[in-house]
């Protein structure tokens, strides 16, 4: 079956760069981003890696871990972090998946359930579906889902504002609208009341529309 946001993210154990795992237990009480990639020594994923090894300490900051999956050996993971290293300028300190034998990608939709074969032999090319973003939350479950094309690179920047909007939004009574950054003002969701919205916020808010009320980010 596909999955959805907000169904359980299926549980794991697999190798990694930095031993076995057991994937819920890995991730603990915070939230977690597995991303993925459908091979080693690949251009594009190459800078991926870099960059979230540089910017790793934004998601600590954020109670959340980060992880990468490629369906390739420890050993070619290690070989290939060599490079990663070089190109980003940042040392890889995240475990990355070896999905040597497709388990992964498959629980996670990225190959049909009955895709057969490892990963020798199979090419870029042939794991093009093997190129999504998942954020986790702490009750395991899946809180988005974006699977990229390989010939272009994602922009991790933007996890890091959606995972500070579902943060804010889990905790508060508010959504984010477009755009929206960090600081700036947020949405009172329709099912809070002006009678409880007057409660939660005094210094009132902002009727952009009846539906539509902005104020100020809270704390």
């Amino acid at each position: 079956m596909s999955l959805r946001i907000n169904d359980q993210a299926p549980n794991f154990q697999a190798e990694t760069t930095q031993g076995k795992i057991n994937f819920h237990e890995w991730i603990g009480e915070g939230w977690a981003v597995l991303f993925s990639h459908p091979k080693d020594f690949t251009p594009v994923c190459t800078t991926e890696l870099g960059y979230m090894a540089k910017i790793q300490p934004e998601f600590e900051k954020r109670n959340t871990k980060i992880i990468g999956l490629s369906i390739d050996s420890s050993g070619d993971h290690d070989k290939w972090l060599q490079d990663v290293v070089d190109v980003g300028g940042a040392a890889v300190n995240y475990p990355v998946i070896a999905d040597t034998d497709l388990n992964v990608a498959k629980l996670y939709n990225m190959f049909p359930a009955d895709e057969t074969g490892a990963a020798e032999g199979r090419t870029a090319m042939t794991n093009a579906t093997v190129r999504s973003v998942f954020v986790i939350g702490p009750d395991k479950n899946i809180k988005l889902m974006i699977t990229y094309p390989m010939t272009t690179g994602r922009n991790f920047d933007e996890i890091l504002r959606v995972i500070d909007s579902m943060q804010l939004t889990a905790k508060h009574k508010v959504a984010t609208p477009v755009n929206w950054k960090q600081g700036e003002d947020v949405i009172i969701v329709p099912g809070v009341s002006n009678e409880d919205a007057a409660k939660i916020y005094p210094d009132g808010w902002e009727t952009v529309k009846p539906y539509l009320r902005k104020v100020k980010q809270p704390s």
